[in-house]
């Protein structure tokens, strides 16, 4: 039997064994789920049953009532097939937006897999999730062909902007997680809720949303469980640093996620004071962006990058919520 630890140096090494088994466990847990359960875009999901079919007239697609957007007035006063094809196009756009996010993100994936040790556990892990993510892609990519829109997904300056996203992990590994947390946490979000509220009729949509919700569970799972391993470990100055790029990225990732699409704008003749009243200008649009980041920015105060400076940062980005039980300062 070996000797109790005796030492403050006994306990610490103790302590870091200890911690290290724990996260090598979660990793190969995750490695087993994603063997154990998963989806294949084009055996699992039933796309030519007829009533999976995509058809832009199709009243399945409109908005519901509670939804901002399709509760306007302006909204009710189109006809069903123009108010189907809002809806459509809305669905369309978050999922090509969807597909070019995760694009980068296995891209960033496997260039930090590119440098992992021989042994590595998270190779495998990596790798599992850089497959599920090419399944996302397809499926995503695969719905938008089938709705016959000239859907782009995110504007072409933006687009171009991305294209550094996955050069981030040879820079620090740490934020190019925060970079996947704030992708697909404010998705998960919405998805979750939409789905809790039964605002999805098409089943097609829902088969779609269940598969990554799922899926995506195991990503985040993930990269929260890394940065609880690795940002403790980063420099004082880096970790402060992490803490103030990190609401900046969120900040950003939410509203790509979630803003509504210039394209549906322009393309349907949206007015200006109805996205003024429904998106930039309404205070649950804005309260929707604070809560879809909301396990995020818990997980950074968790980790000791929520000081008053890295504070300030979040309320710029207007995406501060005082935790449960405290007022925000």
């Amino acid at each position: 039997m070996r000797p109790a630890p005796n030492t403050t140096a006994d306990r610490e090494s103790d302590q870091t064994v200890a911690e290290k088994r724990a996260y090598e466990a979660v990793i190969e847990r995750l490695s087993k789920a994603s063997v154990d359960k998963h989806w294949e875009p084009y055996a699992d999901i039933p796309w030519d049953d007829e009533d999976f079919l995509v058809r832009q007239d199709d009243p399945r697609w409109e908005l519901p009532g509670v939804d901002k957007l399709g509760g306007h007035p302006w909204y009710r006063a189109q006809t069903p097939e123009n108010r189907a094809r809002i809806g459509l196009w809305r669905v369309a756009t978050a999922m090509k937006i969807g597909l070019q996010f995760e694009n980068l993100l296995k891209r960033g994936l496997l260039n930090y897999a590119y440098r992992l040790p021989n042994g590595s556990p998270e190779f495998r892990y990596v790798y599992h999730e850089t497959i599920e993510e090419g399944h996302h892609g397809m499926m995503f990519q695969e719905f938008v062909n089938r709705t016959k829109f000239p859907i782009n997904g995110m504007p072409g300056p933006l687009s171009l902007l991305a294209q550094i996203t996955p050069w981030i992990p040879l820079i620090s590994t740490e934020l190019f997680f925060i970079f996947v947390l704030g992708g697909e946490d404010p998705i998960d979000h919405v998805q979750r809720k939409t789905l809790r509220e039964g605002q999805i009729r098409h089943p097609l949509e829902e088969t779609i949303m269940r598969i990554h919700i799922a899926e995506e569970a195991r990503h985040i799972s993930f990269a929260r469980h890394y940065l609880r391993r690795r940002v403790p470990r980063m420099p004082r100055h880096r970790r402060f640093a992490l803490g103030i790029v990190s609401p900046v990225v969120l900040g950003i990732m939410a509203r790509i996620m979630l803003s509504p699409p210039g394209s549906m704008i322009k393309r349907f003749r949206i007015p200006e004071h109805v996205v003024r009243e429904v998106y930039t200008g309404n205070p649950e649009t804005a309260q929707q962006i604070r809560d879809s980041v909301g396990k995020t920015r818990e997980l950074c105060a968790e980790l000791g990058m929520m000081n008053p400076v890295q504070r300030r940062v979040w309320k710029a980005m207007g995406i501060w919520a005082a935790p449960a039980g405290k007022t925000a300062r």
